[in-house]
């Protein structure tokens, strides 16, 4: 798998997340907030677009960020 950017990985994640697993998608996400100084919420808000998971990712970004 191809990775582009964190963000997009990590909605691809929560695209996935019925093959992955759930707990991986939120691994990842809070990974990304570790690893990061500033999370970018929009580009994540973005891609989240893209891959149609806004009301899937936007509890666990609540929780999470």
């Amino acid at each position: 798998m191809r990775i582009y950017s964190p963000e997009k990985s990590i909605a691809d994640c929560f695209k996935y997340r019925n093959k992955i697993g759930l707990d991986v998608a939120v691994q990842a996400l809070r990974t990304y907030r570790e690893r990061t100084r500033k999370p970018d919420l929009k580009l994540i808000s973005k891609f989240a677009g893209v891959d149609r998971v806004e009301k899937v990712m936007r509890p666990y970004l609540e929780a999470v960020l």
